[in-house]
């Protein structure tokens, strides 16, 4: 990695390549606010960065300050290695990583016009008016004002007018919410992983007996709100488990370590230290790291780690137990 204490840029373009930028690329004057940068690969930029487009041809590359372009954030479909956002990216137009061999991670949130990426985790929450994932992983919320598409991806949560699914979605929180009903593709399933017991999961431990993903059926677990003030009706749906995990919560889930574990994750780069979990199932200290949570979820998405069902049945005298 070539170490650069000083570099001078045009005012059209910035090309990089085997390079350490020590400070921000933010414009100085207006004839830079249309400058287009582009990273070919093995590159660092320690500060911000402001751009009219953005494009990372390769990987072995990390932006570790906030990023915004004003047209768009993308990355090249045949990029390889590991691509990095350590703080927030935005874009007026768009955010798009259709990569298939590149590891993309943000570690904080993506606002933009609109967003499409495939493989890629965020830790933090996606805001835009489109929104298509693929092969994704979203610890926050996926927040669209018109449409969403899900293909095979764990979000948090998700909130948009148009949503449509395909093969296996998994939530992490208790809700999820349309206005319109959810098109579900053949075969395609909605899961929930609140009950699920992500801490021995994360630890590879036997699962607890009263613990698993639970599936949704559209019909049944969909709730119909009307909310109205005195101009406006509106149809809100939501897709949630909440009853049981309110009766689940009378037994003990705190040991599944849900809590710490999405909190640990969610905060992305802000985590100021890096906890463990405990041992895992060789004796050894397992952390919290974001490129370890990072596999964990993966290694769900991919069916190398195998969440049980709930049982979805409990002893009752388990429950008066706690009121005596």
């Amino acid at each position: 990695m070539k170490n650069l204490e000083e570099i001078r840029f045009n005012e059209a373009h910035i090309l990089l390549k085997d390079n350490r930028v020590k400070g921000s690329i933010l414009p100085e004057k207006m004839a830079e606010l249309g400058r287009n940068i582009s990273i070919q690969e093995n590159t660092i930029i320690e500060g911000p960065v402001y751009a009219h487009k953005l494009e990372i041809q390769n990987g072995e590359t990390e932006l570790q300050g906030a990023v915004f372009a004003q047209l768009e954030v993308y990355v090249n479909s045949d990029a390889r290695g590991a691509i990095t956002f350590r703080q927030s990216v935005g874009a007026v137009g768009s955010v798009v990583s259709r990569g298939t061999n590149c590891r993309i991670m943000f570690c904080s949130d993506i606002n933009a016009g609109s967003v499409a990426l495939y493989n890629a985790y965020v830790a933090g929450s996606i805001y835009a008016d489109s929104i298509v994932l693929e092969n994704c992983v979203v610890i926050g919320g996926v927040f669209a004002t018109q449409h969403l598409t899900m293909t095979n991806c764990i979000v948090g949560t998700f909130n948009a007018p148009a949503v449509d699914i395909a093969q296996n979605v998994s939530l992490l929180l208790p809700s999820a919410f349309s206005i319109e009903k959810i098109r579900v593709g053949i075969n395609a399933r909605l899961y929930n992983l609140t009950l699920a017991d992500l801490g021995s999961l994360y630890r590879r431990l036997p699962q607890s007996p009263n613990s698993g993903k639970i599936a949704l059926d559209m019909q049944i677990d969909e709730v119909e709100t009307t909310l109205a003030n005195d101009k406006v009706q509106k149809k809100l749906r939501s897709y949630t488990v909440i009853g049981k995990v309110l009766a689940a919560d009378l037994l003990d889930t705190d040991k599944f370590q849900n809590h710490f574990l999405l909190t640990a994750a969610s905060l992305g780069s802000q985590l100021l230290k890096t906890y463990d979990m405990g041992k895992d199932s060789d004796g050894e200290t397992i952390s919290l790291s974001q490129e370890n949570i990072r596999e964990f979820f993966f290694d769900i998405l991919h069916g190398k780690i195998e969440v049980q069902e709930i049982d979805g049945s409990f002893d009752i005298s388990q429950i008066t137990g706690k009121f005596n």
